[in-house]
């Protein structure tokens, strides 16, 4: 088993290869569609119907605005959390995907990437939705891990055998430290995520954002310090300036 770390639009991009077939561990965005089968056609020089499985680790635009595309070009199935309903339901979640879109553009712009279209369906069909400590369809040696808290819906891949576990966004790396995600819906449940990945262990730890990190160089007490107790979320952030600008907040 090889790990394949691609640079994408606003995330790393990780295609696990085997002989026989590949795995994508996130969906990516829309503007990594073709990244991922350059890769798979020039780099690793292999059919796209290599890829078997394409997991949505969550609904954020850069890990599954390119799975449904990804699909239909290779084949390959769709696995993630088997949580009830979709996170963009409703009038609320139709424009938290707008809002997520427009959010996930602003950070292409901080780093000065040419604006993508990265619109995607906010309701994911997917072939496979696993419970928590389930193994991936076809990679036996994944586990999955429900790890909420950014969302409702997020997980981790931890490979017994490498003993090593990829958390998309449970945290990310600024300026040389690990801080928790934006937003963080769920805060208690984003404190238990936390705490189980601590217990785990796993040798390395690989974020969606920053690559792979030696367990024992993440702060997870610092991290547990800076963890939100109320949801900190683009509503109550809006919600909040509003309050500020009207003169409210006395």
């Amino acid at each position: 088993m090889q790990i394949h770390f691609i640079e994408g639009y606003i995330q790393q991009i990780y295609l696990v290869e085997y002989p026989d077939r590949l795995l994508l561990l996130d969906g990516c965005t829309r503007a990594d569609v073709d990244v991922v089968c350059d890769y798979i056609r020039n780099q690793l020089s292999r059919s796209l119907s290599d890829l078997k499985l394409i997991v949505v680790t969550h609904m954020h635009p850069d890990h599954a605005g390119g799975a449904h595309i990804l699909r239909a070009r290779t084949g390959a199935k769709i696995a993630t959390a088997n949580i009830d309903g979709h996170w963009y339901s409703g009038i609320d979640g139709i424009l938290m995907h707008w809002s997520d879109i427009f959010l996930a553009l602003w950070v292409a712009g901080r780093k000065n990437k040419a604006r993508k279209n990265l619109w995607y369906d906010r309701k994911l069909q997917a072939d496979y939705y696993l419970s928590d400590k389930e193994f991936l369809p076809e990679f036996s040696q994944w586990q999955v891990l429900h790890t909420p808290g950014h969302t409702d819906r997020d997980l981790s891949l931890y490979n017994q055998t490498t003993q090593q576990l990829y958390v998309a966004d449970l945290f990310v790396k600024v300026k040389g430290q690990c801080i928790p995600p934006y937003p963080v819906f769920y805060p208690n449940r984003y404190r238990n995520s936390l705490q189980r990945i601590k217990e785990i262990k796993p040798t390395h730890i690989i974020l969606a954002h920053q690559g792979e990190l030696p367990f024992n160089e993440i702060d997870f007490t610092r991290l547990e310090q800076l963890a939100p107790t109320v949801p900190v979320t683009h509503w109550r952030s809006i919600k909040a300036k509003t309050k500020k600008a009207l003169g409210l907040n006395n």
